[in-house]
């Protein structure tokens, strides 16, 4: 990134300003202030492109973008605040952990080069204090980065909330898969000999229903689907609701 041709910065700037932007940061030689700021990250992306600001020591600010000097500022900081505005609604309208972690991860950049312009500005701040449009810049600034941050904390927490909601329900999950079958056990049990005997030596044996009316088949049928009915309500009933 090169400094603009027609800017008369004092050369001890000059020499500073590497062939990248860099951090962002603000330098103060002579009476001149030079602020190197950070375009707002775009999600997904991680290249930063800078944007030079320049203050003469007669006041007068300069851009090497499009647009005046100071209003270009000032967008520039609004841009920050709109972001932050639209992950607050993210967070309001996120409901589940998917949607907690992709809050998080295109906060993340957004949130430190926030904080990184503030700090530039406080130094702008600091270096020129008789500026009260910086002084203006750096509290909105500085409210930004603390929104930024209190939004980054309450997204980590709701996402851990989340994650640690879904551990317990998995849990709960795993225990009634245990109790069921140990249930499954105990029928397993109870009916395995006498199936094994029958498989033996057979079942047919004499006991005088040969000849019963067809009658005694349905009744025995639905008294079966009644018992299946009743072990299947005892092997799913919930740990928790099962008397001790």
């Amino acid at each position: 990134m090169k400094l603009p041709e027609n800017w008369s910065l004092p050369e001890p700037i000059k020499v500073r300003f590497g062939q990248t932007h860099g951090q962002q940061r603000a330098m103060l030689e002579e009476g001149h202030l030079l602020l190197i700021l950070h375009e707002l990250p775009h999600w997904g992306d991680r290249r930063r492109e800078g944007q030079l600001f320049w203050r003469n020591p007669q006041g007068e600010w300069q851009f090497s973008g499009r647009g005046n000097g100071l209003p270009a500022l000032r967008n520039h900081v609004k841009e920050y605040v709109a972001a932050e505005e639209e992950l607050d609604r993210r967070y309001d309208a996120a409901k589940t952990a998917s949607d907690y972690f992709r809050l998080l991860e295109d906060l993340a950049p957004v949130r430190l080069a926030a904080r990184n312009l503030h700090h530039a500005l406080q130094q702008a701040r600091e270096g020129v204090p008789e500026d009260r449009d910086l002084i203006d810049l750096r509290d909105a600034a500085a409210e930004c980065a603390r929104n930024l941050e209190l939004l980054y904390g309450s997204g980590k927490n709701a996402l851990d909330f989340e994650i640690a909601k879904e551990s317990e329900r998995q849990a709960r999950l795993a225990e009634q898969s245990v109790y069921i079958a140990n249930r499954l056990n105990v029928i397993v049990a109870i009916f395995f000999p006498l199936t094994a005997i029958a498989g033996i030596f057979g079942m047919n044996l004499a006991t005088g229903l040969e000849t019963a009316s067809p009658v005694l088949f349905w009744w025995v049928l639905v008294g079966g689907v009644v018992i299946g009915f009743v072990v299947r309500g005892w092997v799913l009933t919930k740990p928790g609701k099962e008397k001790p």
